[in-house]
């Protein structure tokens, strides 16, 4: 399976922040934004990564992650010249999918929990149809709404309703198989003048090949589009790592836990993040004292 991050827009609701750098660029706590839908799709064992974002940003995502090799990972980078939806990235993305199931995460979504990587390792196994993912939200209103049957299958996809039929908003985190490319390029444009990803996930739904899963209680998932969620997703990163004494979303860590990386490689890094607290976590791992 292929991955796709992405990370275009102007993020105007953080200007003016954003005026000069992109949101995905931006430090949660300790790391940049980008690190934690990286280390998702690791986590998913997934090693073939597209970035998108915008002409002027993308030679600063490839500055700081390179061609992967570091983290044992193939990156690859390409442009959205303009923000025209979400499954705009399928169709940029198209040469780089080859044919392949894809997964896509937004490049400002944070996802935590004990048992996620199960359930992103059983996404990337369904060699058939399209999974996302539904989060329990106080104002679905903002978010695409997914509606269950009383046997908890998904029925209805709505973006944004003004009345949503349920809480569950669909994440920023979705599994597609080998047709989405084609779906992608079915769909018209939105009111919005968008092509939307709610409406590719409705092609699924309608066919029968949409798996909705549910996260609930343990699992955080974070949007870090406001000022205000930016800010308490640093502070959630924050509580995390000063409690357990250990970081999250460390990709040369998932790397190595990966056997994607040496213990060598994992030390070169610890060195090159010099007297950091960062640095300083990568040089434990390496020398064995962080167990899971």
């Amino acid at each position: 399976m292929k991955g796709i991050i992405l990370a275009g827009g102007s993020g105007t609701r953080l200007y003016p922040l954003t005026l000069v750098t992109s949101k995905q660029l931006l430090p949660v706590y300790d790391k940049p934004m980008i690190y934690y839908p990286l280390s998702t799709l690791m986590l998913a064992g997934i090693k073939d990564i597209l970035i998108i974002s915008t002409p002027q940003d993308l030679p600063n995502f490839e500055r700081l992650l390179g061609d992967g090799s570091h983290i044992g990972i193939n990156l690859s980078y390409e442009e959205q010249a303009s923000p025209e939806g979400l499954a705009q990235a399928f169709i940029i993305g198209e040469k780089f999918i080859d044919g392949n199931s894809c997964a896509m995460v937004l490049g400002d979504n944070i996802f935590y929990g004990s048992g996620l990587t199960q359930h992103l390792r059983k996404a990337v196994q369904r060699r058939m149809g399209a999974t996302v993912f539904g989060y329990y939200v106080e104002d679905p209103e903002r978010f695409g709404v997914v509606e269950f049957d009383e046997n908890g299958k998904a029925v209805s996809l709505e973006e944004k309703p003004a009345n949503p039929k349920s809480n569950y908003a669909v994440t920023g985190l979705y599994f597609y198989d080998y047709k989405v490319c084609e779906y992608a390029k079915s769909l018209k444009p939105s009111v919005r003048g968008e092509l939307e990803i709610t409406d590719l996930n409705r092609l699924y739904l309608e066919q029968g090949e949409l798996e909705v899963v549910t996260l609930g209680r343990g699992f955080a998932w974070l949007d870090t589009g406001t000022i205000d969620s930016l800010t308490d997703a640093s502070e959630f990163v924050k509580v995390l790592e000063s409690r357990q004494g250990i970081k999250i979303s460390a990709v040369e860590e998932i790397a190595y836990r990966n056997g994607w990386i040496s213990k060598e490689n994992l030390m070169q890094s610890a060195i090159k993040y010099g007297k950091s607290a960062y640095g300083a976590h990568l040089k434990a791992v390496a020398d064995g004292k962080i167990i899971y």
